[in-house]
């Protein structure tokens, strides 16, 4: 097959697509009025998420018989349409588990131990020990909303900590095993001093964690936001943390992540977040690891050759 891979991948991705006999353009540079120009000639598209594939472009991929997303997320896509046209849909979050699930553990520890204020004032020759007394995560109950990969992966990382898991996935029953106690979301609220948050943005998910979804929660807890940050905005962040009903967070993702795009609110909330000594943020990198980034490009493969066998 023909196959246009328009981000920037590992390029084993293209060795091997090669090597199973495809003819492969790599343009990780592509715009996308030049996608709209080119995207007829491919029988495949290999993308991550610069560019959404709405029905506009995907209505130009006359050829299309795949797409393979170098992640988790699926939300830029056009799913409906994609199943219209019978195009096939595969995605690597297989590939970035692992990447998520230690990325989310690291925010937390650093979180409770303050290991990022304690640095900065141990390099400002400031020796403050109180004042950078941490918490442990032994005895806590850790909460996560979303049993997928991501989900599955975190609460094993946990094994060893001494906490108590529990877990709700409105989608999915039946998966309670040693690792996690599977509960109703209720039940998660009324106990988690922890919540991880592992779902996909939905028309469900987006601005689920309004304030007053916040305030049902029976205790203060710590928040850790690996997934999609349109699921929680700086104004609910800012009010919970305020009002103590959030103790701390870790942000990976960002309701919005175009700093140059946001409106003044997002603006103005996000100065405010910012300054907080009790958030830890990174820039959306937790599957952003050396070895995902080989790990994608083998579980992509793995489905490719399987869908048009090899």
């Amino acid at each position: 097959m023909k196959i246009l891979i328009i981000d920037e991948m590992h390029l084993s991705m293209v060795e091997m697509l090669e090597k199973d006999g495809h003819q492969v353009t790599y343009s990780p540079k592509i715009t996308r009025s030049e996608i709209l120009e080119q995207v007829g000639n491919f029988e495949g598209l290999i993308i991550r998420s610069k560019t959404p594939m709405d029905r506009e472009l995907l209505e130009k991929a006359v050829n299309l018989k795949f797409i393979g997303r170098a992640g988790a997320g699926l939300d830029q896509i056009d799913l409906d349409y994609l199943v219209e046209r019978g195009v096939k849909l595969f995605h690597a979050a297989k590939g970035n588990r692992d990447a998520v699930a230690e990325h989310a553990i690291g925010g937390l520890l650093a979180l409770f131990n303050h290991l990022i204020k304690a640095d900065s004032e141990v390099r400002k020759g400031v020796w403050d020990r109180e004042g950078n007394r941490g918490h442990e995560l032994m005895g806590k109950t850790v909460g996560i909303m979303g049993y997928g990969n991501m989900g599955k992966s975190f609460a094993k990382r946990l094994r060893g900590f001494g906490v108590s898991v529990l877990a709700y996935d409105k989608y999915k029953l039946d998966f309670g095993n040693e690792l996690v106690e599977e509960v109703n979301w209720e039940k998660l609220k009324s106990e988690a001093d922890i919540l991880s948050i592992h779902v996909p943005l939905t028309s469900e998910t987006r601005n689920f964690f309004t304030l007053e979804e916040l305030k049902s929660f029976s205790k203060p807890f710590w928040l850790i936001n690996t997934a999609r940050g349109e699921v929680i905005s700086f104004a609910s962040l800012n009010a919970a943390l305020d009002q103590g009903i959030l103790r701390g967070a870790v942000l990976d993702v960002l309701e919005n992540e175009k700093f140059q795009k946001f409106t003044p609110e997002q603006k103005s909330e996000f100065e405010k977040l910012a300054v907080r000594e009790n958030v830890v943020f990174s820039p959306h990198v937790a599957g952003w690891t050396f070895e995902s980034y080989e790990k994608i490009n083998q579980v992509l493969l793995k489905k490719i050759r399987k869908a048009f066998g090899r």
